[in-house]
């Protein structure tokens, strides 16, 4: 255990801290995505981990168990899970689990999709619209850009009630333009 109050950290440093081609990709994800740093892509990796490695273990239950229905009970409820999330599409399987990437994870973001729904002009605007307390979900404020967003919540996603960018003839928010492929997935 450890103190309760006290955070730990979520993510694990690359083992090869100057690989060339890997901080190429995660520079590039960064920027895509408006990061505040490549930590944020490492909690992505992280996260993703943890999924693939219960994946992992189910294959592992399925060849070793004799009971089909443990496994069966189990792969549904990971599926489950990641499709409410919004990982995965409706007719997923657990190579689809193992097939994840990280912009998938990005992607799940509320920064992203803030962006993706227009009511930002880039990535890094969204960001600034999330942390300053002017996007809600189903009415309630959410200033945390990295909230993963669940299929459910996606449609409530708006400005909130108190937010200047309510108003339709806001200045900033007439210069606001859907992006070129806007739509979530």
């Amino acid at each position: 255990m450890g103190y309760p109050g006290k955070n730990h950290k979520s993510y694990q440093t690359p083992k090869r801290p100057f690989e060339k081609t890997r901080i190429e990709e995660e520079t590039r994800l960064v920027i895509e995505y408006g990061l505040r740093n490549k930590r944020e892509v490492w909690k992505a990796q992280s996260h993703l981990r943890k999924y693939r490695k219960a994946a992992r273990e189910l294959l592992a239950l399925m060849s070793s168990s004799k009971d089909a229905a443990i496994f069966e009970a189990k792969k549904t409820e990971l599926i489950s899970h990641m499709q409410r999330a919004g990982l995965l599409g409706p007719d997923a399987d657990i190579d689809n689990v193992l097939a994840l990437k990280v912009p998938s994870h990005l992607e799940r973001r509320l920064q992203t999709i803030v962006y993706r729904k227009g009511l930002a002009r880039s990535p890094k605007q969204a960001r600034q619209l999330v942390t300053h307390g002017h996007i809600a979900i189903a009415g309630r404020r959410v200033t945390i850009p990295g909230y993963l967003v669940t299929r459910g919540e996606e449609t409530g996603i708006s400005y909130y009630g108190t937010s200047p960018f309510v108003d339709a003839a806001h200045s900033e928010r007439t210069r606001i333009t859907k992006p070129s492929g806007a739509g979530v997935n």
